[in-house]
């Protein structure tokens, strides 16, 4: 008698998709261990905090060209330019050992926009193509795994980078990155899959971009999770940026954010092992509803000034603020057409994305003028009225599909 798989394990023991996971996490590791020592790095070498945080400016810049960079993931076949987008940072990276003193850091900077915005091409491409290679009934477990390895990899990729770089410097840290790509992009070339090339391009690139816009912005099932998403981003950048002062209302020194940040990357570890079952049960827009609702708590929850109850928070929104990352990327890949599905990924992407910056700078504003608990009870308060139009949604795509064509038209 055959044992049945279980859904993630049957993703696991598929060969193609074990490579590609296996490929997030060496690439993850090496992203993971750069974003850290990097900022180190610039802050060792000025002494400038503001010249230490452009470097994450600079890796998170790209994804504001998300949609006009994704557009190159509909245009070419994507396992040859998942391998390219790989090898262009692990050739890129070796030139900042050239970086010794800050008139330098200049190259600093320009290598790492452009490893965004490979990053940006990469993610737009590894969506994509992972509908060919993935059933579409296993997407959701998937990319519940991914988030699994990528969060377990920011738990442990940082502490290595910064072991790293006070042993051997900044340069021994980009060399590891780079040496994480040049595997990244043989286990893509490992990767079997038949990809038809696209047909020429009539049309310019822009227009091309463009429609990959309009498809998401007109879809009634992809809109309102990409918009929730976003706000729900918006919301919890806005609150990271209050994490140090939540952190000193506990009397505790900055130091102790580590401990926060473990808890929380706790969390979504393991909600990304139980986002494919619940994906079924509960479908896109549900499960995304619950998982804000749950960060909408979590975050109130953060003004009450005891260790326990912000740990717990802490693990609460590490469980909840991936369930609407997963669900849109998950609608994303189930309903758009494979020809353009690189460009509305990307567009997705910078649609959630691109609000937690600007969280993060509204948030270390708000803070001085207003202090943390006031403004994290009405985080908790926005996030649930979030979840409640994502839900509303829902239920009005729902009695639209249920009408008959002769409720539409009396007779």
């Amino acid at each position: 008698m055959t044992m049945k798989l279980r859904p993630p394990a049957r993703v696991l023991r598929d060969r193609d998709a074990a490579l590609f996971l296996t490929a997030l996490v060496v690439s993850g590791f090496g992203t993971s261990a750069l974003w850290l020592a990097s900022g180190v790095w610039v802050k060792d070498l000025t002494g400038s905090n503001g010249l230490a945080a452009l470097c994450m400016l600079a890796l998170w810049a790209p994804t504001l060209l998300g949609p006009a960079l994704g557009t190159l993931a509909d245009r070419t076949r994507r396992r040859p330019l998942l391998i390219t987008v790989n090898l262009l940072p692990a050739a890129l990276l070796p030139t900042v050992l050239f970086v010794d003193s800050p008139g330098r850091l200049w190259l600093l900077f320009a290598v790492l926009f452009l490893y965004g915005a490979a990053s940006v091409v990469e993610s737009a491409a590894e969506s994509a193509l992972v509908t060919a290679v993935v059933p579409a009934e296993l997407l959701g477990d998937f990319n519940g795994l991914r988030t699994t390895v990528r969060e377990g990899m920011k738990l442990l990729a940082p502490l290595a980078g910064a072991g790293l770089y006070t042993v051997y410097g900044g340069p021994s840290v980009a060399l590891l990155d780079a040496a994480t790509f040049l595997c990244a992009a043989g286990l893509y070339a490992c990767v079997r899959v038949r990809e038809e090339r696209p047909a020429p391009a009539t049309r310019a690139w822009r227009a091309q971009t463009a429609e990959g816009a309009r498809f998401l912005w007109r879809h009634p099932g992809l809109r309102p999770l990409v918009l929730a998403g976003a706000a729900t981003m918006f919301c919890t950048g806005v609150c990271g940026a209050l994490v140090y002062a939540v952190v000193a209302g506990l009397g505790h020194s900055p130091a102790y954010t580590g401990t926060f940040y473990a808890v929380q990357g706790a969390g979504s570890v393991a909600v990304g092992l139980v986002s494919g079952p619940a994906l079924r049960r509960l479908g896109e827009r549900r499960f995304a509803v619950y998982g804000i609702a749950l960060t909408a708590v979590a975050v109130a929850a953060r003004a009450v000034p005891y260790d326990a109850v912000v740990l717990a928070s802490g693990l609460a929104s590490g469980v909840g603020l991936p369930c609407v990352l997963i669900a849109a990327l998950t609608a994303v890949q189930r309903g758009t057409p494979d020809a353009l599905l690189g460009r509305v990924g990307a567009c997705a992407d910078t649609v959630v994305f691109a609000p937690n910056v600007l969280g993060l700078a509204l948030g270390a504003g708000l803070v001085e003028l207003a202090g943390y608990r006031p403004l994290l009870l009405v985080l908790g308060v926005a996030l649930l009225v979030t979840a409640a139009l994502l839900l509303q949604s829902r239920a009005s795509a729902e009695r639209t599909a249920s009408r008959s064509p002769s409720d539409a038209n009396p007779a």
